[in-house]
């Protein structure tokens, strides 16, 4: 049954995008602000029940309708909560709308309404970046956000879907990335800010929970791309990135695409939204990966990698659907 969602929710999603101001998100958003508002007091235990909150419970709520679903109606009708359940998780149209963007003004060649593009996604200044600098951002940036969006999101929902809990793992996962950047960015609200125990609490709970999926991405990216020198720069080199799993997901990239990434970070500007703060993000300088300077070309190589990675994702599943078949 996860292969078929999985399927159906990525082509719908190719197909029709979410809308960035959709309802779902939109009482998500409001779920989280009313968790951290209700129970965040400033304590480390209230900071944990504030994340359990506004991230389990709607982990718990796409599972038992899973559940009921199945139950009720049937394992066909729980095959379309799933698809819709992804839908709303995973997808590329989330943010490859900027990346696209970006590498079509390059190859016009304007690299001014690059910057403003890059700068607009970011919500940092990149008014002085050389031609290379702003591949060399687009590729950590949009890497980066296909793990999250993508990879990260397919992790989770397979393996729990093994077990019957595969909405939840997917709603889990996404939930636990975004209240990570959220708080961190309410930390430098002046109205509600979130607090230390808060912001820990999440970024400790994030930490954990990417461990697995951010290696399985670099896995994937190694095998579709250059494995040996793929595997050579995540061992050599992902430490070199302020964040580990992040590191791990750049660093391999590096490797099987041979390109340099790393280096000086942009600086966040004050109008830093909730849509993409890593640490790099928030202005930390990292050591050089070794490799190519990045060029436009590499740019299409990202896409390339990326999609051969999903279609290893979509072919594994399929040999244990087919294997689970026979059984």
């Amino acid at each position: 049954m996860s292969f078929f969602a999985i399927m159906f929710a990525l082509l719908l999603e190719q197909v029709r995008p979410v809308a960035r101001d959709n309802p779902i998100h939109g009482m998500l958003r409001a779920w989280v602000r009313g968790s951290s508002r209700n129970f965040d007091a400033g304590k480390p235990q209230h900071g944990w029940l504030a994340w359990a909150l506004a991230v389990g419970v709607p982990s718990l709520v796409a599972l038992g309708l899973h559940w009921l679903l199945v139950w009720a109606l049937g394992w066909p009708v729980a095959v379309v909560w799933n698809v819709a359940v992804l839908y709303i998780t995973l997808g590329f149209r989330q943010f490859s709308h900027h990346f696209t963007e970006i590498r079509d003004a390059l190859e016009s060649g304007d690299e001014p309404l690059a910057r403003e593009l890059l700068a607009q996604w970011q919500q940092v200044d990149a008014s002085e970046l050389p031609r290379s600098e702003i591949v060399r951002h687009v590729i950590e940036y949009s890497v980066l956000a296909a793990h999250r969006h993508v990879f990260g999101v397919l992790a989770w929902y397979s393996v729990l879907a093994a077990l019957g809990l595969g909405p939840a793992g997917a709603v889990f996962y996404r939930l636990s990335e975004f209240v990570s950047r959220y708080w961190a960015y309410k930390a430098r609200d002046q109205h509600q800010p979130a607090s230390a125990s808060l912001q820990k609490a999440a970024a400790n709970a994030w930490t954990v929970i990417d461990w697995l999926p951010a290696r399985a991405t670099a896995l994937g990216f190694a095998v579709v791309g250059s494995f040996e020198d793929a595997i050579d720069s995540w061992r050599n080199y992902a430490q070199r990135f302020p964040n580990d799993n992040d590191g791990v997901v750049l660093a391999a990239t590096s490797g099987a695409l041979n390109v340099r990434l790393g280096g000086e970070a942009l600086k966040t500007t004050e109008a830093l939204t909730y849509n993409g703060a890593t640490p790099m993000e928030l202005g930390i300088d990292t050591e050089s990966t070794p490799g190519r300077d990045p060029e436009l070309g590499h740019l299409r190589s990202v896409v390339g990698l990326v999609w051969r990675a999903v279609v290893l994702w979509m072919g594994m599943l399929a040999l244990l659907t087919l294997a689970n078949l026979l059984g």
